[in-house]
Formats: C-alpha cells, structure tokens, sequence
C-alpha cells in the first residue's frame, strides 16, 4: 500500500512537473499561453501538497489558480483592452508586494502554527510568502515578479528535500535557474519595447 502511494505520488509529481517547466519556458518567452499549462500544474501540484501536509502550499496554488486566469485575462486585454507590456513596479506596487510578504507570512504561520498538524510551518509560510508576491506581479507583468518568484524558489528547494518530494525539489532547481534566465529576458524584451515606443513617438 505504501509503496503504490509513494509511486502514485512520484508519477503525479512527474506529470506536474512537466507541465511546470512548460509553464516557465513559456513565461520566459512572455507568452499568454503560460497561463494554461499553469492551472493544470496547480491542480496536480494541490493534490501531491494534501497528501504530504504541505497546507499553506495547497492555499498557495489556489491562490495561483485565482490568478492565472486573472493574469491571462489582464495580459491579454488588460485596463487599455489591449496586450500589457512588461514594465517595472511603482512606488506604490513595491509597497504593496512586500505588504503581501509580510501579511501571507503573519497569516500562514499562525494558521500552520495553531491549525494544522504541520511540522515546517515558518519555513513553509516564507515560501508561500514570496511566491505569492510573486505572482501577483506576474500577473501584473511586472519584471520583478522573478525576483520574488526566486527567493521562494531558493528556500522551497531544502523543504521539500526535507519531505522527500525530490522531483519537485528538482523542479525548484530548474524553476530557479529559468527564473534567473526570465529576468534577464524579460529586461531585454522590455528594453526592446522602450525602444520601439520611443521611436514611434
């Protein structure tokens, strides 16, 4: 019986998996379509987190659900009904990020802390933390949304190490590297797009 759990839960991982690393690759390249691949990871991703009490990741993705079909629709059509371009955070977006940091941190560890059966809940209330600032600017196409994304990434990699989830761990390893990689994308295509602006002006 354990061992057909453990294997139901590595070929689910599997699955997930690839359809994560579709998602990034598609991110990176700044395509709608991102947003697809991600909600059929999401929904294999939240079954895998509720098997191994990971419960403020389960919280997570469905907080990801939410916005990827509201990072597709903004992306698309956005407040101008025309394609968002990719830009950087104001003042004011900076502000609120870190305020969703801080807030999901406060909420995820006193939930963990005093609600669940959970055995990590500081660590795991960081990653979601930052993750879901992260897609909050994803959705908003902000380029700082790796950098947030990263830092989730990076300390998510340890814990699920810790819960023997080592082909999502892997993922997070390659998660952290196209993150890198997106980045730098995304201020080249970002530059290019200044630049086509400015001529056109």
């Amino acid at each position: 019986m354990i061992e057909e759990f453990l294997s139901e839960l590595t070929w689910l991982q599997a699955f997930g998996t690839i359809f994560g690393i579709v998602q990034v690759v598609l991110a990176r390249q700044n395509s709608v379509h991102t947003y697809l691949f991600g909600i059929a990871s999401i929904l294999i991703s939240m079954w895998v987190m509720y098997q191994s009490a990971l419960y403020a990741d389960i919280l997570l993705n469905m907080y990801y659900l939410v916005m990827s079909v509201y990072g597709w629709v903004y992306w698309k059509f956005g407040k101008q009904k025309a394609e968002v371009p990719i830009s950087t955070v104001n003042k004011n977006e900076f502000l609120k990020a870190n305020g969703i940091v801080l807030g999901c941190f406060a909420l995820m560890s006193y939930w963990l802390f005093y609600h669940t059966d959970s055995d990590v809940p500081i660590w795991d209330a960081v990653v979601v933390a930052f993750a879901w600032a992260g897609m909050w600017l994803m959705a908003k196409r902000k380029i700082e949304n790796w950098v947030y994304l990263n830092i989730s990434n990076i300390i998510s990699i340890p814990l699920l190490i810790y819960k023997e989830l080592y082909i999502y761990a892997g993922m997070s390893v390659f998660l952290f590297i196209m993150g890198t990689s997106g980045y730098l994308k995304w201020r080249k295509l970002m530059s290019k797009e200044n630049q086509t602006v400015y001529a056109a002006a």
